[in-house]
């Protein structure tokens, strides 16, 4: 495969730029991806240097990113990409390893877009139909906007014309007793940015990611680190305090549970994918709708698909308060353009004005 790839024919693809230190790996994540005909390479490079100097003539818009490379890695090229082509949308391909998390959420930290674990060998990666999979949806749904024909982001239940119905705010409920809030897709840098504002909140709050394992447990670190919060990745029996954030850990979905005494804990249960996700925002929102009523916030950002919709008709059934990032300032605005087009939300906002909605809306109960 060319370093660069020749100009002519991709007018309304999405153009892919692969870096990665094996020749290998570009060859057969290229050749998958390039098996959908609203794709191409444009650019094959083998560190962050040869990609900077590629950048301007292959004008990508997504980079698949590996981060352990010679001459320059990906954490070190990355902020240079963004400043060079700050379009640009970057997905991290990295190993599942704690070494290779850790850094997966930095580069998440200075605005990589998502992360996929890539597998470890190329025979692992020929019959990694998994991982095929969501690097395909992954890349088509960052560069969507190239595309004649839009890909789906959101399954609407009423007239699809772009138009938001908005539920009023019931005139009076019972303090909120809970935060829940669903990402996926740009879901790291969205939840710093809320979560910043939520020092002092005075109710738990409860987070599922799209993440896998190894991930789920540093994006909880990162958290702390960065917003200021008491932050976990969620265990079985783990009581919920007023004032930490618990995120559902990777590969697993997590529900919450009323004990004897009245308190309430995580319950962490291996069943089934829901909505081709594991974590997944249903199984939370359901159990804290079940144990809370319209005493939940909830809140949906940034993500692919629709997972949560579901459980967040529930919570608008119940006279919940539901609060959506709005497309603009979404990555991708499949969930939270679920959760909007079907007439769930109070209120539908910018990412910067969240944390502030949330802390308004708690405190001035």
């Amino acid at each position: 495969m060319p370093d660069i790839a020749p100009a002519a024919n991709t007018d309304g693809k999405i153009r892919v730029m692969l870096v990665d230190d094996s020749a290998v790996i570009r060859g057969l994540i290229g050749r998958e991806l390039e098996k959908d005909p609203d794709i191409v390479i444009v650019a094959s490079s083998h560190n962050g240097e040869a990609a900077l100097n590629a950048l301007e003539k292959a004008a990508p818009d997504v980079i698949i990113l590996d981060i352990e490379m010679p001459i320059m890695d990906g954490l070190t090229a990355l902020p240079l990409i963004h400043e060079h082509c700050p379009k640009a949308k970057v997905l991290i391909c990295s190993t599942l390893s704690v070494k290779g998390a850790d850094i997966s959420m930095k580069a998440l930290a200075l605005g990589a877009t998502d992360c996929l674990v890539k597998p470890t060998s190329t025979s692992e990666m020929g019959g990694a139909a998994e991982f095929q999979t969501k690097l395909l949806q992954t890349v088509k749904s960052l560069g969507r906007h190239k595309l004649k024909k839009t890909v789906p982001q959101y399954h609407a239940t009423h007239k699809n014309d772009g138009n938001v119905l908005l539920r009023p705010k019931p005139p009076a409920k019972l303090p909120t007793a809970l935060v829940a809030i669903g990402s996926s897709t740009g879901g790291p840098q969205a939840l710093f940015d809320v979560l910043k504002h939520l020092k002092e909140l005075r109710v738990p709050i409860v987070i599922t990611q799209h993440m896998p394992a190894t991930f789920t447990k540093l994006l909880a670190q990162h958290i702390e680190q960065n917003c200021g919060l008491p932050a976990h990745e969620g265990a079985q029996g783990m009581l919920l305090e007023k004032g930490h954030v618990y995120v559902a850990p990777g590969g697993f979905h997590m529900e919450l549970q009323r004990n004897e005494d009245r308190s309430v804990s995580i319950n962490i249960k291996d069943g089934a994918p829901e909505n081709y996700c594991k974590p997944s925002v249903d199984p939370m929102m359901r159990s804290a709708v079940s144990l809370y009523g319209n005493r939940v916030l909830g809140v949906m950002l940034t993500g692919m698909g629709n997972d949560g919709l579901n459980s967040f008709k529930l919570l608008a059934d119940e006279g919940g308060i539901i609060i959506a990032q709005d497309e603009k300032t979404s990555v991708v605005w499949g969930m939270p353009g679920a959760v909007a087009h079907a007439g769930l939300c109070n209120t539908i906002l910018p990412l910067g004005e969240i944390g502030h909605e949330i802390f308004k809306n708690v405190m001035d109960n």
